[in-house]
């Protein structure tokens, strides 16, 4: 049984900085692709980053690329969200998804498995 725990959200100012962290439990982090998605209020849910599962390929959403990075620990079992320069309309719920690997990284439905998701709120 493969599960997804986020944490790390809060309350940030513009211009600030957060982290957010996914543990995997039941397969390594080398299994899948491992991605983040966000739902704003009212909103679609949209892509944010992924790393495949050999760590060595990355793409990001045009909204978030130079500002945000993915990556690992080197245990296996955890990936990470840094945001900086967080903007106003990056406030949403933060889900983390791990899919096999493969084509349309930026499809949430080639995901299998979601986290609960967690909150980012950034205030003007």
């Amino acid at each position: 049984q493969v599960q997804l725990l986020e944490s790390g959200g809060g309350l940030v100012q513009a211009g600030g900085s957060l982290r957010l962290s996914c543990t995997i439990s039941g397969r390594a982090v080398s299994t899948y692709d491992m991605a983040w998605f966000r739902q704003a209020p009212g909103k679609e849910r949209e892509f944010v980053a992924v790393q495949d599962r050999t760590g060595s390929f990355t793409y990001y959403a045009d909204s978030v690329k130079g500002r945000f990075a993915i990556s690992r620990d080197s245990a296996g079992n955890t990936i990470y969200l840094q945001m900086s320069s967080l903007r106003p309309e990056d406030t949403a719920v933060y889900y983390c998804a791990a899919g096999s690997p493969g084509a349309f990284v930026s499809t949430d439905s080639r995901y299998a498995y979601w986290g609960q998701g967690t909150q980012v709120t950034v205030s003007s």
